[in-house]
């Protein structure tokens, strides 16, 4: 078979463009040989590929300044990348974009204590930013699974959450200000080291806008100080439905714990063989943890296991150490990569009202059986943001796409219900196309507008969260 032969004016095109790229950056940072940009073809999402023309590895603000330049003048879309984590489809390039990754961006600022927040570049990591500060009794509270690996830039750009984002919040809770450098080179400052900026709240509006607005370099993040302790307890009921019903109970009873986590027996079942956590053989796990003074702890694990002891649990452990809270945490850190490593699948992200977690986690089951597919629930069941594992086959002609369409209808029946498409993972290619279920026409046209202001002819992050259609009239109209 012969390989198509490539368009004479695409490749002049592309001489060009890495030509001027590599005037306003250092020839290292210009990635441009096919089988090196192979490594930026897809996300976390790795059903999808698409090799971009090229990719950029900015070190500083103004280098990113630079090259957005280039691409503005050159018309070029631009994709900015984190650390290619997205399970929607977020960073995936088009053939004719840009990859402007921002690993190299990874400096601590500054760092102060007496106003608790520390200024990092993007590029950082997750995990890396408690790093930071830990040795003197701080942290940085959202904790998504993928931390250890995941940027900052992603969490900013899909307002991302973690296991304790229950008590503390998500990320647009735990973040003050940016550096942002919109499409056309322009440097921004928004927010800052204050708890509250003047005029309109334009960081509430960057944070979960996934690269459509400008790509974000600097990030000042509220640090807390740590808990004086914490400790986890495991709850094993005989279905989903009665765990539903517990976390339900726990959340209307008043008691905030850090988390509520949930898993069901296909998770647990990896994980155990994954992680030999100890966890019990149940249909259903719940993980609730406290934090406080040990009075604290004690007298909200009290009030918590009365409510558990109500739904006939077939196990109910409280961590006695740090070492059983690590092993009764490990698991539920290894999830996804122990189901990884059993089986394909599509993470889903959704959020409902936490009220109607068993009527949901029920209908998944009928949904996932009237497709002959198998599902592995594990999500945030404290705030309701859900993470169904689809389970298919890759190498089975139409399972993907079987799976697809389960995914689609889980995501519906997460907005009938009163929740919303995403919690934290952002909408991406993913579910581009389903935000007619959950917005209007007009809705939807308002959204875009917003883009109009920030990016006017439409060339960040092309292809994601608006329907594809919609999106593409839009940038044809601008060019």
């Amino acid at each position: 078979m012969e390989m198509p032969v490539p368009d004479a004016g695409v490749i002049k095109r592309k001489a060009r463009i890495v030509q001027r790229l590599q005037e306003v950056l250092p020839l290292s940072a210009v990635i441009h040989d096919p089988a090196e940009t192979r490594a930026y073809e897809c996300d976390g999402l790795s059903a999808y590929r698409c090799a971009p023309l090229c990719a950029i590895l900015p070190s500083s603000t103004d280098e990113v300044s630079a090259a957005l330049r280039v691409c503005f003048e050159e018309g070029v879309p631009v994709v900015p990348r984190g650390s290619g984590t997205s399970l929607a489809g977020g960073a995936l390039p088009t053939a004719d974009s840009v990859i402007l990754g921002v690993a190299r961006l990874n400096a601590v600022i500054e760092t102060n204590y007496p106003d608790r927040y520390i200024r990092v570049q993007t590029g950082r990591t997750n995990l890396s930013v408690t790093g930071a500060v830990e040795q003197d009794g701080f942290f940085y509270a959202p904790d998504p699974s993928s931390q250890l690996a995941c940027a900052i830039a992603g969490n900013i750009a899909m307002n991302s959450g973690g296991a304790h984002c229950l008590k503390y919040g998500v990320t647009t809770n735990n973040l003050m200000g940016v550096t942002m450098v919109q499409m056309d080179g322009t440097v921004v400052e928004i927010g800052g080291a204050h708890l509250d900026a003047p005029g309109l709240d334009l960081l509430g509006v960057i944070c979960g806008s996934e690269g459509q607005l400008g790509v974000v370099t600097e990030a000042t993040l509220r640090i807390l100080h740590k808990p004086e302790g914490a400790r986890p307890v495991l709850m094993g009921f005989d279905s989903n439905e009665v765990a539903g019903a517990c976390v339900s109970d726990i959340i209307k009873a008043g008691v905030l714990p850090v988390a509520i986590e949930f898993m069901d027996r296909p998770c647990i079942e990896a994980c155990e063989a994954f992680a030999h956590a100890g966890y019990p053989m149940c249909e259903a796990l719940l993980i609730v943890e406290v934090e406080g003074s040990p009075a604290e702890i004690d007298e909200q694990l009290g009030l918590i296991k009365q409510i558990a002891h109500r739904h006939n649990p077939v196990e109910l452990r409280e961590a006695k150490d740090a070492e059983e809270a690590g092993r009764i945490w490990l698991g539920r850190k290894s999830a996804f990569g122990a189901m990884g490593q059993i089986n394909d699948y599509i993470c889903l992200d959704g959020t409902i009202p936490v009220s109607e977690l068993p009527y949901v986690l029920r209908r998944i089951g009928e949904l996932t059986a009237s497709y002959g597919l198998g599902v592995a629930n594990v999500f945030h069941a404290g705030d309701g943001n859900m993470h169904p594992l689809l389970l298919y086959n890759a190498n089975k002609p139409g399972d993907l796409e079987k799976a697809e369409a389960l995914g689609s209808d889980i995501l519906t029946l997460c907005v009938e219900v009163g929740g919303c498409l995403t919690g934290e993972h952002g909408v991406g290619i993913e579910k581009r196309d389903l935000m007619t279920v959950q917005f209007t026409t007009e809705d939807l046209e308002a959204q875009m507008a917003v883009k109009d202001v920030f990016d006017p002819r439409w060339l960040l992050n092309p292809a994601k969260v608006f329907p594809l259609a919609s999106s593409d009239a839009r940038r044809h109209q601008a060019a």
